[in-house]
């Protein structure tokens, strides 16, 4: 993959990545199985996706098999640190804080979310320093 960005997914690629990461490296029938607890998509749809998935780069194919296994080319957190920077750079104008006070007076955050975030704050300082 080289230095090429990887391409942003849509949400129905979205669905498919977050079962690769739970399940990890699995077949187009393992795959839609997970999802049709929640989605209501094909066999063919879900086949459809992986092959456009793979040609994008966000899924390796392993074909020594004769049903082909899937798994993520990019980790969650990586999926997840260019999916949020690109969301801060289109809606927040590059800034983290108007990401972070925006998401705080939307959601209710419980006592042990605000902890985590303090004690995160808190390291990102003593490392700045």
């Amino acid at each position: 993959m080289g230095d090429r960005p990887t391409p942003r997914p849509t949400d129905a690629e979205l669905a498919i990545l977050n079962v690769l990461w739970d399940r990890g490296p699995s077949t187009v029938r393992e795959v839609h199985d997970a999802l049709s607890r929640t989605h209501d998509s094909g066999y063919t749809t879900i086949l459809k996706l992986l092959q456009i998935m793979t040609d994008k780069g966000l899924v390796v194919r392993d074909e020594t098999n004769r049903a082909h296994v899937y798994a993520t080319s990019l980790s969650e957190q990586r999926t997840q640190r260019q999916l949020l920077g690109d969301l801060i750079d289109r809606a927040f104008g590059g800034s983290p804080t108007k990401l972070l006070m925006q998401a705080l007076s939307t959601t209710k955050a419980s006592a042990e979310d605000l902890s985590a975030i303090r004690q995160a704050l808190d390291e990102m300082e003593e490392r700045a320093r």
